[in-house]
């Protein structure tokens, strides 16, 4: 019997359509990074499994892709040392035995080992964009794939806040032009180190942030259990909860976490790194209000973004009319490469999740109208002489950047017709004998109908009427 084909969960097949879609996100957003002074680079689909792992924190180690060694990688494994008292497994364990590689879980980590690797070959501080996918063992569901396209720039070798201003602006002019109105909220996690400072539980940082970034999907009361749950206290979470259900503007945030953060909590301590966020977002807020940015940006206090090498600003983007969750994010890292033996060498960058934004622009019908459409004029195939006389128009019209395809076969008109509709072409040629005869070309609006003959050498004319300029 055939096989039935499939592919995995989590992933999807592009067509023609959906793949010109793609790529017109792809070159909005490299336009934009561009205009900005990034260059491109491109890292390995796989990398060293320790490169990755330890990055993302324990739920993130568990996300990602291992790739088994090649060859027989289980012969000579001693199955019984990877056993635990119960009988069962430790395939964590194992994993690390049977595989060196994993597929990149993000563009950031493998960014910080290429940095670190050609660090005699860039100039600091270095700005690049990185367009590649990436890949996590998550659970599909809608708007999450286990295969899916970032879009990231990242600037490093600077601690400069102007290059968070510079972000927030990158995300400001591509939502602009995708036409997709967005709420570009931002935190800082020197504000939620100090939050743990001053709840009594300097050690849990990372416990409350991992909790607290679920709140808008699980809810205030389900955040509080899991802190209870990573071990702190009530009278801890007395000091957290207020933070994450605070009110009003940039302004009144920032205050009221001041005075937090300077001793006016139950707990009664004191936070320099709480303040030194607060200082930092103080700034930022105030580069942005004199940038002009146009969408939306505010303050939000529960926003933690779970990786666990973010420092300092985060950024996380939300569509306000179509429900998916984040469509962009980023942040400010500082410690990232000194894992590769590069220390002091501040980056903060920004990341596109391309399916997702794929998704907002054809559930809200944003997609513009000749994304999809490959092919501008379709000459029609009437016979070998008359195909002989039209080689040479259509090879001017490609040279002038006119997409064009001639129809392989001299088949009814009904059929080329047909063929033109279903592939969206708006114009048609159908040049034949008479027009051959008298050194003419035929174009027809498939839309309005309307057509009008050119000289065989008229190609200005021919292209006027193409782009809708008068002839």
């Amino acid at each position: 019997m055939a096989q039935k084909p499939s592919i995995p969960k989590g992933t999807r097949d592009f067509g023609p359509a959906e793949t010109a879609a793609r790529n017109y996100i792809f070159d909005t957003i490299k336009s934009v990074f561009r205009t900005f002074g990034y260059m491109p680079v491109e890292t390995p689909a796989m990398e060293n499994l320790g490169t990755l792992l330890g990055k993302y924190g324990e739920e993130g180690d568990k996300l990602l892709f291992r790739i088994l060694n090649s060859g027989d990688v289980f012969s000579g494994v001693d199955f019984n040392t990877y056993m635990d008292e119960d009988g069962k497994c430790n395939s964590k364990a194992l994993s690390l035995k049977v595989c060196e590689k994993g597929l990149r879980y993000d563009l950031t980590v493998p960014f910080a080992r290429f940095v670190v690797q050609h660090q005699n070959e860039l100039s600091f501080p270095f700005k690049r964009y990185q367009i590649q996918p990436v890949w996590r063992a998550d659970r599909p569901q809608k708007g999450r794939y286990r295969e899916f396209y970032q879009c990231d720039a990242d600037v490093i070798g600077s601690k400069s806040l102007l290059n968070e201003l510079e972000l927030v602006q990158i995300v400001d002019r591509v939502f602009s032009l995708f036409d997709i109105d967005v709420l570009i909220k931002v935190n800082n996690r020197k504000v939620l180190a100090g939050l743990a400072e001053i709840s009594g539980f300097p050690d849990k940082v990372v416990d409350i942030t991992v909790a607290i970034d679920k709140i808008d999907k699980v809810g205030l009361e389900a955040v509080k259990a899991e802190m209870r749950e990573r071990g702190l206290d009530d009278a801890a979470i007395s000091v957290i909860e207020p933070v994450l259900t605070l009110n009003g503007g940039v302004d009144e945030k920032i205050a009221a976490m001041r005075d937090l953060m300077g001793g006016k909590s139950v707990s009664g301590i004191v936070s320099e790194t709480g303040l030194k966020g607060l200082d930092e977002l103080q700034e930022l807020f105030g580069l942005i209000s004199a940038a002009g940015i146009v969408h939306d940006v505010e303050i939000d206090l529960s926003l933690a973004r779970g990786l666990n090498y973010y420092t300092g600003a985060i950024f996380e983007v939300k569509a306000k009319d179509f429900q998916i969750g984040s469509i962009c994010g980023g942040g400010r890292y500082d410690n990232l490469t000194g894992i590769f033996g590069l220390p002091d060498m501040s980056g903060v960058g920004i990341s596109f999740g391309a399916d997702r934004i794929y998704d907002v622009l054809k559930g809200l019908g944003k997609f513009p109208d000749d994304v999809t459409t490959s092919t501008r004029v379709l000459f029609a195939n009437m016979g070998k002489d008359e195909l002989v006389y039209i080689l040479p128009v259509v090879r001017s019209l490609r040279e002038s950047g006119i997409s064009c395809e001639i129809y392989p076969d001299a088949l009814k008109l009904k059929k080329q017709f047909d063929y033109a509709d279903r592939k969206s072409v708006p114009f048609i040629s159908i040049t034949g004998g008479d027009e051959v005869q008298q050194g003419l070309v035929n174009i027809k609006n498939l839309s309005s109908g309307e057509q009008k003959s050119f000289g065989k050498d008229d190609i200005e004319g021919m292209l006027g009427f193409i782009s809708g300029m008068p002839v």
